[in-house]
This record gives C-alpha cells, sequence and structure tokens, in this order.
C-alpha cells in the first residue's frame, strides 16, 4: 500500500477514534453555544417544535390560531397552520437572542453590563443572522396572514350570496304552501344557518320598514 493511501487511511482511524471519545461541551455556557450552533435549522428547517420545546406549549400556541381564524377546507387549514408554525419560529428567535446575550450574564449588573457589549461585539454575526432569519419570518407571517384574509372573505362573500339564493326559494316556496329542501340543490347549509339568516333578514326588514315609518311621520 503507498504511503499516502496509508497516511489517509490512519487519519480516518484517528478521527473516528476522536469522536467516539469526543463528549461535547463540558460547560454550560459550552453546551448553550453548541445548541445555537445547531438550532439555525429550527428557524429555516420542516421540523417545527425542537426536541428542547414543549409539544404541549405548541399544541396550545396552534389552537390559538384555529380559534381565531376557524378555518374551512384544506386550504385554509393549511394557511392557518403555517401562520402558527411562522409565529413559533418567531418567538423562537426572540429566545435565541435572549440567550445569546444572557451567555456573558454573571450576576453583578455593571459587570453583566459590560460583559453584554462585549457579547453584542463578539456575537455580532450571530445577531445578525437572527435578525435576517426573523425579519424573513415576519414578511412571511404577513403575506400568509393576508393571503388567509383573502380567502375566508372570497368564501364568505360566496357563502352570503348563497344563503340570501336559499332564503329568496324558500319564501318562494312558502309563498306556494310548499317546502323547499335546499339539500336538493346542493346547498349544506345547516337548518340552524338557516333560521338564523331568516331571523336576520326579517329584522332587517323591520328596521327598514321603522325607518320608512318615520320619514313618513317626519315629514
Amino acid at each position: 500500500m503507498s504511503t499516502p493511501s496509508r497516511i489517509a487511511i490512519n487519519r480516518a482511524e484517528i478521527n473516528k477514534v476522536n469522536a467516539q471519545h469526543s463528549t461535547g461541551p463540558k460547560t454550560e455556557a459550552g453546551k448553550q453555544r453548541s445548541s445555537l450552533n445547531a438550532l439555525r435549522h429550527g428557524l429555516t428547517g420542516q421540523i417545527v417544535v425542537m426536541p428542547t420545546e414543549d409539544l404541549q406549549a405548541y399544541q396550545s400556541h396552534l389552537k390559538s390560531f384555529t380559534d381565531e381564524y376557524r378555518p374551512e377546507g384544506a386550504t385554509e387549514a393549511h394557511l392557518t397552520q403555517a401562520l402558527a408554525d411562522t409565529s413559533w419560529r418567531l418567538n423562537r428567535v426572540a429566545a435565541l437572542e435572549t440567550n445569546l446575550l444572557s451567555l456573558a450574564a454573571i450576576g453583578d449588573p455593571l459587570a453583566d453590563a459590560l460583559a453584554i457589549a462585549a457579547s453584542l461585539e463578539s456575537q455580532a454575526k450571530a445577531l445578525a443572522n437572527l435578525s435576517m432569519h426573523s425579519q424573513r419570518l415576519s414578511r412571511q407571517f404577513e403575506r400568509t396572514v393576508i393571503q388567509l384574509r383573502e380567502l375566508q372573505k372570497t368564501r364568505r362573500t360566496q357563502e352570503k350570496r348563497d344563503l340570501d339564493n336559499v332564503l329568496d326559494i324558500i319564501e318562494m316556496y312558502e309563498s306556494k304552501g310548499e317546502t323547499y329542501r335546499p339539500s336538493d340543490d346542493g346547498f349544506v347549509f345547516s337548518p340552524t344557518q338557516i333560521q338564523v339568516a331568516l331571523r336576520t333578514r326579517n329584522r332587517e326588514r323591520r328596521v327598514e320598514e321603522a325607518y320608512e315609518h318615520h320619514c313618513e311621520s317626519a315629514a
């Protein structure tokens, strides 16, 4: 075997042994720095909840978004999920920035101030990287909010148009003493939705009639 090949094999064996015996950072600060280096994947990758994070807290976080937007259909559900995930990552950026600055804190206010100033200088690249991720995630969040709201606005406009059509047909059938089943025409509104819409329409008509009566009396 040639000498270069033997050297390469020896180097590979030494690296393997060193890797097996390596235990990683020993100090708490070293471990935090190591975790910060690895967490860049938590801001850009597919994994939303990191192993060090609370899954139950994430699920509660996601529920707050579904409760707010009440998505209907796969697309709205996907956008709502994307909003929650982006917001979760934004919160992680803030936590990482705090951790990065707190590595230098030792308990004395003056010393901590000086240490944090030094940390800002030494960690400038890492902080700039976090700021870049924060801006990217913020833009992504804003775009997703706009997309979701526009989608829901379009859906609700169509739902109102369909519901108004259902009410018109029901009134036409009732005038002839007949019963209309919206499902026969492919409408999927529940009886409760229809009753609420009917009460709302009747109330609006009464308000309009009261206003016209008031105008006639004042004339």
